[in-house]
């Protein structure tokens, strides 16, 4: 547990002369952990752990991080009994709702990443909305991996590809990794300088594979409804102890 007291740690990172920390993203793992250790029902943990969505958004934009992206929701959470989707899905629709006006008046822009199928058509317009409304916005770019796993998106990515060899616009010699991200969920975003999950586990779960080639892990054993702006100081703490050398000797 690093001891350094929370006013000065933010200070600290703030005053990074030429801070490398632009993405952060996180693995927001333990809600339905966290409400069974209470005796709660696991609505109540996702509804807790949207509470820890909006500090930790606010937090990274008095840093002045440039990219938040959370996972959500995986391609894999489909699999969970339709009763806790169906409570994720209306958490996510109260969400969008709710929190738009006020993440707009905070000069936060919306993305999404994932596939829309599946995906209710009300919810679908809700995201077109807050993506045309916050679009402009430049204090930060929160994006929410909504139905996404980083599998189907690579061979998402490859198909796009070949379609393009095939067509005759792309030459194969010409596929190279720049080609590649270019094809990806996240190709207007830089990838993850930081990833960071939750509970405990030590896996990306299907999260930004190929994003995450080079980016620093910090896993954290705090449950998602329990994570603070002092959890993620800790973290942001730990990455600049880091010596990132991108494969290279220091």
């Amino acid at each position: 547990m690093l001891l350094v007291k929370e006013d000065n740690k933010a200070e600290s990172i703030a005053d990074q002369a030429e801070s490398r920390l632009n993405h952060i993203a996180i693995i927001m793992d333990g809600n339905g952990r966290w409400a069974k250790s209470r005796r709660l029902p696991k609505f109540a943990g996702h509804k807790k752990g949207a509470d820890a969505v909006r500090n930790i958004v606010e937090t990274c934009a008095d840093l002045e991080i440039g990219y938040l992206t959370l996972y959500a929701f995986s391609s894999e959470n489909w699999n969970r009994p339709i009763e806790e989707v169906n409570d994720l899905m209306g958490l996510l629709k109260l969400y969008l709702t709710k929190e738009i006006e006020e993440l707009h008046r905070k000069n936060v822009r919306i993305n999404f990443i994932g596939s829309r199928e599946r995906l209710s058509e009300n919810i679908i317009n809700l995201i077109e909305e807050a993506e045309e409304k916050t679009r402009d916005n430049d204090k930060l770019c929160l994006t929410l991996a909504l139905n996404y796993g980083g599998q189907e998106e690579i061979v998402n990515a490859t198909k796009r590809l070949a379609q393009k060899v095939k067509d005759g616009s792309l030459d194969i010699d010409n596929i190279d990794e720049k080609s590649f991200s270019e094809n990806l969920y996240t190709r207007s975003m830089p990838e993850p300088d930081l990833i960071i999950r939750t509970s405990g586990e030590q896996r990306l779960s299907n999260f930004m594979l190929w994003q995450a080639a080079y980016a620093e892990f910090v896993f954290l054993d705090v449950l998602w409804p329990d994570f603070t702006k002092e959890s993620l100081l800790n973290a942001i703490d730990e990455y600049y102890k880091r010596d990132r050398r991108y494969g290279a000797r220091p």
